[in-house]
Order: structure tokens, then C-alpha cells, then sequence
């Protein structure tokens, strides 16, 4: 039986071919890394939970979907339904970094009215000696974007896991200010038996209930 949680978020991998998303889904998921990996064909799934604050548990559903043209009718019936993108290119790949405007607009107008919440990531960061893309110029596209930036590597574990923390508590935030609600019919945002938020203005009532009723009724 799965461990109680209070939210399950749907996530989608988003980039071209070869960036290495997969590989950074088994090093999320089950802690391994090979240097050999099938090209993903359509999509895959992948699952994994974190504790995002004392007594909130967020399920992830991870979708990794193929980056060529071919499979792009299938993977994007899987847009509408993530509330999550990561926006994946290759350090050593220059043409993978310039395609990253194209992903961006492509999912973000196939999912209006809504919004994707995005974190933008320029994988194998171990190859610095064949970098391609400056820091610099990736926190440049980030910051026109809206979005932040990381930098990963799947080979040496590094930001892996801050990389779906950081993007998993901007979703949390942004459900607490009421700018994310789950919808009927959409499978981006679940809420689990047990779930419990205490919003803003939720906190302060229960605070004052809670005073009200220690007080002296004379």
C-alpha cells in the first residue's frame, strides 16, 4: 500500500533528444545511473514522494517523454494534464539550448487558458570542459522566461534532487496563495484523503477559534 500523501503533482520532462532525461529520472527515482540508455519511445513513467514540510507528503507522477518529432501527437496529450515542466538541455548540446524557446511556447500554448509551472535545467554539468552554454546566458533565458534555473548532473548525483525540490514547493507555494486549485477533469493536481492546507487566512481563523475557546466564559 502507498504511503498516505497529502497531494499528488503530475510532472512532465520536456526537451530534445539525448538531454538526458531519463537519466535524470532513474537517478531521482531509484538512485542509479547507467551510461547507457534507450531512446525513450512515446512516454515513460515514473513515481517517487517527498516531503515537502512537517506532515505534507507530495506524490510525484514523473512522465519522461521522447524528445523526437515523431512521438511529439502522443507526448502532447500529456501537457494539459501536469501542473510541473522541467525544461531540459544539454550543457555540451548548443542546439538543444536554442530549441528550449521552442518547447516553452509550444506546451504553454497548448495548455491555455492555464499555466505550467517550469524550472529550467542544463544537464551534464560533469562535462565542463565541452560546455557549450555559459551560466550566464542560461540565467538569461531563465530570467526572460519567468522561471529559474539549475544546473545538474545524473553521472556525479549533483542538484538532482534540489532540482524537483525547488520545482515541487513552487507548485506547494503557489496551491497555499490559492493560484493553483485541483479542477474536475484534470489530472495535474490530486488531493489525497488526507489532505490538509492551511491557508493564509485559514491559520488565522483557527488561531482565533482556538483563543476564543481557551478564554473565560463568565
Amino acid at each position: 500500500m502507498d504511503t498516505l500523501w497529502q497531494y499528488q503533482f503530475r510532472i512532465i520532462l520536456l526537451g530534445d533528444s539525448t538531454v538526458g532525461k531519463s537519466s535524470l529520472l532513474k537517478r531521482f527515482t531509484d538512485g542509479i545511473y547507467s551510461d547507457v540508455a534507450d531512446p525513450t519511445v512515446g512516454v515513460d513513467f515514473y513515481a517517487r514522494s517527498l516531503d515537502i514540510e512537517p506532515g505534507v507528503k507530495i506524490k510525484l507522477q514523473l512522465w519522461d517523454t521522447a524528445g523526437q518529432e515523431r512521438f511529439r501527437s502522443i507526448t502532447t496529450s500529456y501537457y494539459r494534464n501536469s501542473v510541473g515542466g522541467l525544461l531540459v538541455f544539454d550543457l555540451t548540446n548548443r542546439k538543444t539550448f536554442d530549441h528550449v524557446r521552442e518547447w516553452h511556447k509550444e506546451v504553454s500554448e497548448h495548455i491555455l487558458p492555464h499555466h505550467m509551472v517550469y524550472i529550467l535545467i542544463g544537464h551534464k554539468s560533469d562535462l565542463n570542459k565541452d560546455r557549450k552554454v555559459s551560466r550566464d546566458e542560461a540565467e538569461q533565458l531563465a530570467a526572460e522566461l519567468g522561471i529559474r534555473y539549475i544546473e545538474t548532473s545524473a553521472k556525479c548525483n549533483s542538484n538532482v534532487d534540489r532540482a524537483f525540490e525547488l520545482l515541487t514547493r513552487d507548485i506547494f507555494e503557489l496551491m497555499k496563495m490559492g493560484e493553483i486549485v485541483t479542477r474536475d477533469g484534470w489530472d495535474g493536481v490530486k488531493s489525497g484523503l488526507t489532505a490538509k492546507v492551511l491557508y493564509p487566512g485559514d491559520e488565522e481563523e483557527e488561531l482565533a477559534t482556538a483563543s476564543a475557546e481557551k478564554g473565560c466564559h463568565c
